[in-house]
């Protein structure tokens, strides 16, 4: 993935944070070490109500046999005792140390950058597709209730917290739990199918990031080059730029590849975070040049339709639920937090910020640049070297994005390749499953080489089912047997059937689309934005 107002002074990495804010690790690598627990258990100072051990499943995705060489530990200094001295008898979450734990300020930014992603800049299509009137109304719906689904997964994770005596649970291993505690036999059985299942929507999640990453950079490295020699120094002149043909976009993915590949041989998080610096600042500066370009004389909006037709709403629906994308990290950030309990606060006040970004940016990109509005935005800026710069500053984001958005999903695949490996091989086995993965990236951007198609596709997969159609259904299966009102009950109901009404036809729309495309995409000059 998915962000764009990326922190860039703090000690924490961003890849630190997509890897436990996103929860695609297993949960291990966050949970206290076997000492540590043998050591509560002893003491007896944890006080509450354990699930009776048989029905707990012990089962997790990643092979102890395997040796983590990518320091991904949180705080591999801190003792089992000193671990066990900040975990409360309340079910209270793990501290890591003072020196690692955020401020509430921190935790905001994280919590704004985890959202913001490239999904920000396809808002304007999407609101093309829903209508000027619908599209920013059903942003703001979708907005309430991917929020609403962020702290129904909060309130399970703490639930079972308390009743397991663990001071860390990550988003697979709350909806595991959470289907050992359904009155469902079946479902208990199959409780460990609950984290591979998140897991598997996560490595979808994130390796469609990356495969929007291959389209996005093509895109726009094309058509910079291909305006060179048009491109002036006056940003408002309405002139015509004849373009130099060159080579077709798949042909950009490839000239990519071989930099991405070794851009994921990096394994190690803090040599990642400078990357990150770069990706933050570039992608900043970039956004906010693009809204004072869009803020600036904006045409007569009353040609543009209300309400557009319903069969390009589920694409409005893919894009839309793409870009909240950040429902993953809500678990981890509160467990950094040197004061969890402003969380909620915060979690509101920051998916406030995030959805009225999105909503601004949506209205705005339609409102200028109206039909012609392209799957990012960038592509329709102006062709003068200013706002040419925001293009590559913007793709350079991007392209140290990818390595971090790949470093999840490699956690996760690589280690099932290494445990089963000689032990003398490890790293071999390790950049050549990073390689293969890279090329699949490659490969599926190489099919599907529209980048609005490619975001509609992934949202409409794996995005719908993590934020919307899993928290609400975790929920009825965690309290149900406690006692649940049947308001609650039909609301969550009502949640899970949109997402998965929108994971359905949102899916189906965009493979046809794919198939039978029902218009060529939208080529266009730089005379567009004036016109």
């Amino acid at each position: 993935m998915r962000g764009v107002l990326r922190a860039v002074s703090f000690d924490l990495p961003i890849l630190f944070d997509r890897v436990h804010l996103e929860g695609f690790c297993s949960s291990d690598a966050l949970e206290p070490t076997p000492g540590l627990e043998l050591k509560a258990q002893a003491t007896g100072g944890l006080s509450a109500a354990p699930v009776p051990p048989v029905t707990m499943s012990t089962q997790r995705l990643r092979d102890e046999d395997y040796r983590d060489y990518s320091s991904t530990d949180a705080s591999p200094e801190e003792s089992p005792s000193e671990g066990l001295n900040n975990f409360s008898s309340s079910g209270s979450y793990m501290r890591f140390g003072e020196s690692n734990s955020t401020t509430w300020f921190q935790t905001l930014i994280h919590l704004l950058k985890s959202n913001i992603g490239t999904g920000l800049l396809g808002l304007p299509l999407a609101v093309k597709n829903a209508g000027i009137l619908m599209g920013p109304l059903s942003l703001l719906v979708i907005g309430l209730v991917a929020v609403h689904c962020m702290s129904i997964l909060v309130k399970c994770a703490h639930r079972f917290c308390y009743r397991l005596n663990k001071p860390f649970v990550d988003y697979g291993d709350t909806v595991m739990y959470g289907l050992e505690a359904s009155p469902v036999s079946w479902l208990r059985n199959h409780a460990h199918w609950g984290r591979h299942i998140v897991d598997f929507f996560l490595i979808v999640t994130q390796l469609g990031f990356c495969c929007i990453y291959f389209v996005f950079l093509a895109d726009n490295f094309k058509q910079v080059i291909e305006m060179a020699n048009g491109t002036t120094s006056n940003c408002h002149n309405n002139e015509t730029v004849i373009l130099t043909p060159t080579m077709d976009s798949r042909l950009y993915m490839l000239t990519f590849l071989p930099f991405m590949v070794l851009l994921v041989f990096v394994r190690n998080l803090r040599a990642l975070s400078i990357f990150s610096l770069l990706a933050n600042i570039t992608m900043a500066v970039s956004l906010v040049m693009i809204y004072q370009f869009t803020v600036q004389n904006i045409p007569d909006p009353s040609h543009l339709p209300l309400v557009a037709s319903w069969k390009t709403y589920p694409l409005f629906f893919g894009t839309a639920i793409f870009a909240f994308e950040g429902i993953g990290m809500v678990l981890p950030l509160e467990n950094k937090m040197k004061d969890p309990k402003k969380f909620s606060l915060i979690l509101y006040v920051g998916m406030t910020i995030v959805t009225a970004l999105y909503i601004s940016l949506g209205i705005l990109g339609y409102l200028q640049f109206g039909a012609n509005i392209q799957g990012s935005i960038t592509l329709n800026l102006p062709n003068c070297w200013l706002y040419q710069s925001v293009k590559l500053l913007y793709s350079v984001g991007i392209f140290f994005t990818y390595a971090l958005q790949f470093y999840v999903p490699a956690e996760i695949i690589i280690p099932f390749f290494v445990a089963r490996g000689p032990e003398h091989c490890e790293l071999v086995i390790d950049l050549s499953v990073r390689t293969v993965l890279v090329c699949l990236t490659c490969i599926l951007a190489i099919l599907i080489p529209r980048l609005d198609l490619v975001i509609s596709l992934v949202g409409s997969v794996s995005s719908s089912a993590l934020a919307l159609i899993i928290p609400p259904l975790l929920e009825i299966t965690t309290y149900y047997s406690e006692g649940m009102s049947p308001i609650t009950i039909v609301k969550d109901a009502l949640i899970s059937i949109l997402g998965f009404m929108g994971f359905v036809v949102g899916t189906c729309l965009t493979v046809y689309e794919l198939v039978q495309p029902s218009s060529a995409p939208i080529i266009i000059n730089s005379t567009s934005a004036f016109v």
